[in-house]
């Protein structure tokens, strides 16, 4: 059978780059078409990237001419994924879902809306049954969204615990990298020597989109685990890697060698394993006393795994642990591709005629 034919929207930014970039020789996407701005449209993908990663873009794609982020213009995909800003992606992303096409974006647009599930595949596959309730609204295509990249890591690394001992509450210190604004964030001038002690927005999604991922279906709709969130979101000098400091207090009294055997132990939801983007290892546990840093570990697993270490007791809440997810791989563009691995697996995404 041919591979599925794949839209990507937002095809010139940071994210789209990178799902290029991770598209090239997939098993089972093969790209068909590039949207993206105004300004960009009708002329070569080659010629109006700025390509930002450390390796050359994909030979294949740089030929492609770029088309308007528009369902009649794209036509011919089995799936889009949608790496538009948020305001964008409220306008153009239900334009395709009612074309039929499945949506799966990297946007905060539509994470929070009640039937659209907001996936961390090994945590809260279970989730996608939601789509069914899509069809009241779309023409036969669906939304699915990824988290927050800040969101992302800290979910799969306490969806271990909160399954295994419960979570009441916890405080979470973010040290996110520039990388995570996208192109147009803080200036150099703004970084160096600095700290920015607030991201807009981030906060709050932190607060509301972890418990969305970890409540449980029932009745068709998400009921919100109960946990207690509070954030505070800082901008850092790093170029990848969100590195969290979490504090957190437990329902059932865990030592920390108890939290770190369930964590090492966690494989995730059956459907998420064998996924192509996906790792064996979805959290490696670090057992050193400066473990983990951005540099040495957001790279783990092909920048898949969530990397925990420091799990120790805490004097306030119980127990404290830190954390390092990539932001731009595991929270961003690897993330969607893999919602969209498991929605191709689990029968989501009925191939098209051939274009």
């Amino acid at each position: 059978m041919r591979p599925y034919n794949v839209g990507i929207l937002g095809a010139t930014g940071l994210v789209g780059q990178r799902l290029l970039s991770r598209l090239e020789a997939h098993p089972w996407f093969r790209v068909h078409a590039l949207g993206a701005s105004v300004r960009s449209v009708g002329q070569r993908y080659g010629d109006v990237v700025r390509w930002k990663l450390s390796h050359r873009p994909p030979p294949s794609v740089l030929g492609n001419v770029v088309l308007a982020c528009d369902p009649d213009a794209m036509r011919g995909c089995d799936l889009v994924l949608s790496a538009l800003d948020a305001p964008t992606a409220r306008e153009v992303e239900p334009l395709f879902a009612d074309a039929g096409v499945a949506v799966i974006s990297n946007s905060s647009a539509f994470r929070m809306d009640p039937d659209v599930p907001l996936l961390v595949p090994e945590v809260n596959a279970s989730h996608l049954e939601l789509i069914e309730r899509q069809r009241r609204r779309f023409a036969g295509g669906f939304l699915v969204t990824n988290p927050n990249c800040s969101v992302t890591g800290l979910a799969l690394a306490l969806a271990p615990l909160e399954r295994a001992f419960g979570i009441r509450r916890l405080v979470v210190v973010t040290l996110q990298a520039i990388s995570g604004a996208g192109a147009e964030g803080p200036r150099a001038i703004d970084l160096l020597d600095n700290v920015i002690p607030h991201i807009p927005g981030e906060e709050e999604k932190i607060e509301s989109e972890l418990t969305k991922i970890l409540g449980t279906l029932v009745d068709g709709r998400v009921r919100p685990c109960s946990v207690i969130v509070s954030a505070h979101c800082h901008r850092v000098s790093t170029i990848d890697g969100h590195l969290e400091a979490v504090s957190l207090e437990l329902e059932r009294e865990a030592s920390p060698a108890d939290a770190a055997a369930a964590l090492a132990g966690f494989a995730g939801d059956p459907w998420a394993q064998g996924l192509p983007s996906g790792t064996t290892a979805p959290i490696v546990v670090r057992s050193e006393e400066d473990r983990p840093q951005p540099r040495l570990d957001r790279d783990e697993g092909r920048g898949m795994s969530v990397v925990v270490g420091r799990i120790r007791r805490c004097p306030t809440l119980g127990l404290k642990l830190e954390l390092l997810s990539h932001n731009a791989v595991r929270g961003a563009a690897g993330g969607t591709l893999l919602n969209a691995e498991i929605l191709a697996s689990r029968g989501f995404l009925p191939r098209g005629p051939a274009a």
